[in-house]
């Protein structure tokens, strides 16, 4: 079995914010991989306006679903629920989706279509740039409240500014639909709230909820590697 993990919004050097997790599994000889998004930056082209978007994010996680035929568990992290619907779709050696304070969206749906009328408190928007990316006076009382300081202090240093492009872009499948899936309920999540959770988990296969914030892959990495591993 492998593990592919797909994070979320407005961060970079992916493999960092699963390390923890990433770690306690290849303990127990599971490898684990987390694609570059191009949409934070990641692969070296610019973001904004004109910058890669979802479509390139899905082609990204897809080339790395694609890459092998060894039995895959896709972890995907909020926004990675957006691009796992499309990149996971059709691929015969995904066996599982864990779904992590995930968007789940349906065929037709893009991140916008969760969002309100106004942009959330913690978000940095620059509509000319053409970027978003979270705020680093909130990033830590928002989105690791339950991670020690040093992860606190390390993670400022791994967001991005990430192309708005992403926002309206919708998916064109949706893999939760077809594959066994199970949603993991932070239900101390500051950023996404646990009410909209509980909506996604409704169309998934089996939910599982913890006292967690956003990232429990950093706060409870043993939490995680054991359900993880239980799939």
């Amino acid at each position: 079995m492998r593990v592919v993990f797909v994070h979320g919004a407005c961060v970079k050097d992916g493999s960092w914010w699963w390390h923890r997790t990433a770690e306690l599994l290849a303990e127990r000889d599971v490898a684990s991989e987390a694609p570059a998004l191009p949409s934070c930056g990641e692969t070296g082209e610019a973001t904004g306006a004109q910058g890669p978007g979802l479509v390139e994010d899905v082609a990204a996680v897809r080339e790395v679903l694609t890459a092998s035929d060894e039995p895959t568990v896709v972890v995907a992290h909020s926004y990675g629920g957006i691009v796992t619907a499309e990149a996971a779709a059709g691929v015969d050696a995904v066996r599982h989706l864990l779904l992590v304070s995930s968007y789940l969206p349906e065929v037709g749906q893009s991140l916008s279509s969760f969002g309100g009328e106004e942009p959330a408190p913690f978000l940095d928007i620059d509509p000319e740039g053409g970027t978003f990316t979270v705020r680093p006076d909130a990033l830590a009382e928002t989105f690791l409240q339950d991670c020690g300081p040093e992860i606190q202090r390390q993670a400022t240093d791994k967001t991005a500014r990430q192309s708005l492009a992403v926002l309206e872009q919708p998916v064109r499948s949706a893999a939760w639909q077809h594959v066994p899936s199970t949603y993991l309920v932070c239900a101390d999540d500051r950023g996404t709230p646990a009410g909209l959770q509980r909506e996604f988990a409704g169309r998934a296969g089996s939910v599982v909820e913890i006292d967690a914030g956003h990232h429990p892959f950093l706060s409870q990495p043993a939490a995680v590697r054991d359900l993880i591993l239980g799939l």
